[in-house]
Order: structure tokens, then sequence, then C-alpha cells
């Protein structure tokens, strides 16, 4: 389970995007501890090609569909000691669509590095992302303290935090991991060569699948129990802590694990 945390060491990939981008900051004063905010916004055509994908690092990722083709992100910064304009917001466009990144003092790597490493020096600033997703893009959010949730989208979704719970729903297919926190995943069509993940160590998991799916499910837990509403074709071992069996016709790979919470795999209504 410790291979979880590398994937936060995602991928940028960078280079110019040309888009609108404004700041509006908030007036609230640091006395007494008091919060003080800062917006920052963007928007943007989706890309005909690649996906979006956010990274933060200390804050929610929440995202929901666009009215039409245009990609619509707010990014509320926050802090109580330190400026939340100390945070810079990045965005890059290349062939892998657009990135957005939320680049703190110190960083010691730029939003366009292959390496992400974005930095914390400490701060307290916590960046809040809303986004509003053209139907059919694929979509990607990262981060290490908050959660990350993704209703209604039409494109794949993933989902990787450390600490938060991970829910998302899209018509097609996903992945979502965490370290502290549940995962729940609401799936729709899926390719028949599809591996998808999803992982945690403290917490549930929940798949919620369409009827007449086919899928080949694996997995396990430590400490929790297990639970299907699909009837399974066993292919290796089944309970009561791991399972590895088909559903209908099998087709795409899915694979639920945690060590402390349980497993559902259920029916979407």
């Amino acid at each position: 389970m410790m291979r979880l945390l590398g994937k936060f060491r995602a991928l940028v990939l960078a280079a110019t995007a040309a888009t609108a981008v404004t700041l509006a900051t908030g007036t609230n004063s640091w006395a007494g501890g008091t919060e003080r905010h800062q917006e920052w916004s963007w928007q943007g055509a989706a890309p005909a090609a690649g996906k979006l994908t956010i990274h933060g690092v200390n804050g929610s990722i929440e995202a929901t569909p666009a009215s039409g083709r245009q990609i619509e992100i707010v990014a509320d910064k926050h802090a109580k000691k330190h400026d939340p304009a100390e945070v810079e917001i990045k965005v890059v466009q290349d062939s892998d669509g657009i990135t957005v990144c939320a680049v703190y003092p110190n960083g010691g790597s730029p939003c366009s590095d292959r390496r992400w490493n974005l930095g914390r020096n400490n701060s307290d600033v916590q960046v809040d992302f809303t986004i509003r997703v053209p139907a059919g893009l694929e979509f990607s959010a990262n981060t290490v303290n908050g959660g990350i949730t993704a209703h209604a989208l039409s494109g794949r979704v993933t989902a990787h935090t450390v600490n938060g719970t991970c829910d998302i729903e899209t018509s097609q297919s996903g992945e979502a991991s965490t370290v502290n926190g549940g995962v729940r995943a609401v799936l729709g069509r899926m390719k028949a060569d599809d591996r998808l993940k999803f992982e945690t160590v403290n917490g549930n998991i929940t798949l919620l699948m369409p009827e007449g799916v086919g899928a080949r499910l694996s997995g396990g837990t430590v400490n929790g129990s297990i639970h299907t509403d699909y009837p399974i074709t066993v292919e290796g071992k089944w309970g009561p802590k791991s399972f590895d069996g088909t559903i209908g016709s099998g087709g795409a790979r899915v694979s639920a694990n945690t060590v402390n919470g349980s497993i559902q795999v259920r029916r979407s209504q």
C-alpha cells in the first residue's frame, strides 16, 4: 500500500497557456488570526486532445459539469498566518492538455517541470479549487491535504489525495486513491482493456457500477468486510478478506484494496 504515496509525485508537463486570469484580493485582516482570502479565476477552451489536470497541495478540489466547451476554474486561496498571494497558480498547456497547479514558496521546481515538487514551506495557505469540466473531457485531480469531489462528469476521472476522501461520479471509467479517507466511485462505461484501481489505507471503498456491467474484480482488506450486489464467477480466491472473480462476461480489470475498512461493490441506481 505504500506505493500509493508515489502517485502523488505526478508528472507535470508544460507550455504557456493563452488564457485570461483574474485576481481579486479579499479585505479580511490578519488581526487576531482572521482569515484572509484571495480569489483566482481562469477560463479557457477545452483542448481538442488530452485532459485537464489539477495539482493542489493543501486544499480541496471540486468538479462539476460545464454548460459548454469552456473550462471554468476558481481557486480560493486563504490563510490566517501567511499571505495567500505567496501561492501562485500556474496554467500550462501542451499535447497532454491543460495543467493547473498551486505553487508554494520554495517549491524547487516550476509547474512546467516534469517533477511535481510544488513546495509548502510550512505555509498555512489553503487553495480550494472549484472547476467546471466540459462534457467528455478527461479530468485528473491531485492534492495532498484535502478531499476530492467530481460529480456528474462524462469523461474519464482520476483522483489522488493523501489526507481526504475521494468521491467521483462519471459516465465513463475512473480511478481513485487516498491514504486517510474513504473512496466512493460511480462508474459507467468501461473499456475491456481498462485497468482501474481504487485504494486507501484507512477508509471504506464503495464502487457503484451499472446493471449488465462486465468486469474482472479483485482486491482485499485487512480489517473489514467485503460485499457485492453482483453474482460473481470465482476465478481465484474469494473471502473473507480477499476476492478475485468475474462479473458478467468479464472485461475491464477493477481492483479495490484497503487496510482498515470495508469494500462494497453495488449496482448503481
